[in-house]
């Protein structure tokens, strides 16, 4: 059998500047490349976080892209595994990122354990969980 993983997933963003910083100053991943004029969108941009890559890239020139919407088709969220979730929701709110409450609460139970939400500035939804209750 052929060994498979998932390498990366793309993001569009018209909030380029604000989705960089938050992926890498927030978030944590390294960027490993940025290519500007890139088949005709402003940027190109690789980030690692592990083994795990986001392909962040505008869309081309002179195009406006719409909005997330999470009840559409398709990737709704992606999910990043932490340490210890309440020390990283410390840490988010100092950096005063947009927190999905559900009830008003940041961190809230689900099946198998306990999570929270966060909203990057181009509308991705960042789901992180710990192993604690799994």
């Amino acid at each position: 059998m052929v060994e498979k993983y998932v390498h990366h997933i793309c993001i569009q963003t018209n909030t380029y500047a604000e989705s960089l910083n938050f992926y890498t100053d927030v978030v944590g991943f390294e960027l490993v490349q940025e290519s500007p004029n890139f088949h005709n969108r402003h940027f190109n941009t690789w980030l690692k976080l592990g083994t795990f890559y986001i392909e962040l890239q505008t869309g081309k020139f002179d195009e406006d892209l719409e909005a997330c919407n999470s009840n559409a088709q398709g990737i709704v969220h992606f999910c990043l595994w932490v340490d210890n979730l309440l020390q990283e929701v410390e840490r988010l709110k100092e950096m005063n990122v947009h927190f999905i409450r559900k009830n008003g609460d940041i961190i809230y139970k689900v099946e198998n354990g306990q999570l929270c939400k966060l909203k990057a500035p181009e509308g991705t939804i960042i789901e992180i969980r710990d192993n604690k209750g799994i």
